[in-house]
């Protein structure tokens, strides 16, 4: 399975907090998965950061490169999709999440329930 992991769902991961479910936790850490980080979650957390709204490790890059995930540009396409999509979720980094599972074929991790008004592939979770 070819995974996405929402924002939080990769501050949990990093920070191995324990509001991450058993689920997400043995999905990423699955060997036959491959796991990837979005561009735009970089994005997010970046703003928050400066925001003072949360903490993340310094070089978020190394890390979550370390931590085994692939990176997930944002390109003309994903854009185009996420601009495109309903209104169901007004945060613009969710939305560009659904375009790139979309157009990559990506299964998303996340606990946001938004996520379920959209045509895209979530991996179910118990919080």
């Amino acid at each position: 399975m070819n995974l996405l992991v929402d924002t939080h769902v990769l501050l949990w991961w990093l920070a191995d907090d324990p509001r991450l479910p058993g689920a997400a936790r043995a999905a990423i850490a699955a060997p036959e998965h491959r796991v990837s980080a979005s561009a735009a979650s970089a994005w997010e957390i970046a703003i928050k950061r400066a925001l003072g709204k949360l903490e993340a490790p310094d070089d978020l890059r190394a890390t979550v490169i370390a931590s085994g995930f692939e990176e997930v540009p944002i390109t003309i396409d994903h854009a185009a999709i996420a601009g495109g999509l309903p209104r169901h979720h007004d945060d613009p980094f969710d939305r560009m999440l659904v375009a790139q599972a979309q157009v990559e074929e990506l299964t998303i991790i996340t606990l946001d329930p938004r996520f379920a008004c959209y045509d895209v592939d979530l991996l179910p979770l118990a919080s």
